[in-house]
């Protein structure tokens, strides 16, 4: 038995009624035997040939997105709730990568046959909405509880790349083990040059899971490695015993120090893995994840920059200038935990100054020199350069006496 939200019922309900059973699957049911809570949830309908009178009782519950309608699947979102409503389904190898699959409904297929396609048997279990009972011909509640990941098929798994790296960063979310089978398999795949079968994107949606939602991030990274992985990412191989150490330990760090924005995340998890690495090599590194060219100048910043144990205020606001300092404290802390109270101090005292996120505003402006009588010139930014050098260097604090302190500037 899984606990499922109630207020899917009425749906059941109607389905039911029209002799079309629901079962529940995937990762629905592997988390809710974890204990863990979700808002997505899949569900495949048997008895049944096409999708048409499913969405006849869907679309009184809300707006149906037919997007995968040709792959027998239909979304909708129900109030909290987001839910795809598939058929079940076979999936053919066609060609390479892990879109080179021909995908085929099938009205007559029971369970144990259409889970036969899952990646993992963790994957493979099933809750039968109307008889109330668990359904698992793989044995996946066992690898649950003995915390293994092992796959459903050896030749349908070894078909698409990406399962490899899904198997990986499961292994790290969920502190799982591969089976000996399983690790074999995947370390063959590795071999085969498999992983460059697949584009980027789907690569880095991968890792992002790894780093972003594991409790360790370090086991999915020590997995990658023993596993050959790093022929994909030959740029981690440079990394020295030491610097490799450091780097796990900081990613693992780098979970109690997460906030609120995913992408702020992903940069700052990217920065601790590019940290040691000459730049040349976090540029190939970060080119093999993603086109976003703000993540790869976000890390290249974020990289680049070291924190003394002491610094006046001075040099915070310069340091400010260049890069948003409190992420440059996360990092810092992440890789030096020693040196927390140092970096503690200048975290507080960037706060105090106003430039923890941003570097502080310039009190000379253009206008000001304009008032002034000077006349727009080439010497406009070099002025405003030095009133700005000046500031930072505690010469004035107030626009007022920035202004006097023009006015002695520009008289000498």
């Amino acid at each position: 038995m899984i606990k499922y939200p109630r207020k899917l019922d009425i749906i059941f309900k109607k389905l039911n009624n029209l002799n079309i059973n629901a079962v529940i699957v995937g990762g629905y049911v592997r988390d809710s035997l974890l204990g863990k809570e979700s808002k997505d949830i899949d569900i495949e309908l048997y008895g049944i040939s096409t999708l048409d009178k499913v969405e006849e009782v869907l679309k009184e519950f809300g707006n149906i997105n037919q997007v995968g309608k040709s792959f027998g699947v239909c979304k909708l979102f129900f109030e909290d709730l987001d839910l795809d409503f598939s058929l079940p389904r076979l999936e053919t190898k066609i060609s390479s990568g892990h879109k080179g699959f021909e995908v085929s409904t099938y009205s007559h297929l029971n369970f144990e046959t259409a889970s036969s396609r899952r990646d993992f048997t963790i994957n493979a279990i099933g809750f039968d909405v109307e008889k109330k009972i668990i359904l698992d011909p793989h044995h996946g509640v066992e690898d649950l509880k003995s915390s293994s990941l092992h796959f459903v098929n050896k030749t349908t798994f070894a078909e698409d790349p990406l399962r490899i790296l899904r198997g990986i960063q499961f292994c790290s979310r969920y502190n799982l083990s591969m089976s000996r089978g399983l690790f074999e398999l995947c370390q063959e795949m590795i071999h085969k040059n498999m992983l460059h079968e697949l584009p980027k994107e789907r690569i880095f949606d991968e890792i992002k899971k790894l780093l972003l939602e594991s409790q360790k991030p370090s086991l999915g990274l020590i997995l990658f490695k023993k596993l050959g992985a790093f022929s994909y990412f030959s740029e981690l191989y440079s990394l020295s015993e030491d610097a490799w150490h450091k780097t796990l330990l900081a990613l693992d760090e780098m979970v109690q120090h997460k906030i609120k924005d995913e992408k702020t995340n992903i940069i700052l998890m990217l920065s601790l893995l590019c940290y040691f690495l000459s730049e040349d090599k976090k540029i190939s590194f970060l080119e093999k994840l993603s086109h976003e060219r703000k993540i790869l100048s976000s890390v290249l910043v974020l990289t680049q920059y070291r924190l003394n144990k002491k610094m006046s205020d001075s040099e915070i606001y310069r340091l400010a200038t260049k890069t948003n300092l409190q992420h440059t404290v996360l990092i810092h802390l992440a890789i030096y935990p020693e040196k927390q109270e140092s970096f503690t101090k200048i975290q507080n005292r960037a706060k105090e100054l106003g430039v923890l996120h941003k570097k502080i505003k310039a009190l000379v402006q253009g206008r000001d020199l304009i008032h002034l009588g000077v006349p727009p010139s080439k010497s406009f930014s070099q002025i405003l350069a030095s009133a700005y050098e000046a500031q930072m260097d505690g010469v004035f604090k107030t626009h007022g006496e920035a202004i006097l302190w023009l006015k002695k500037e520009l008289l000498a």
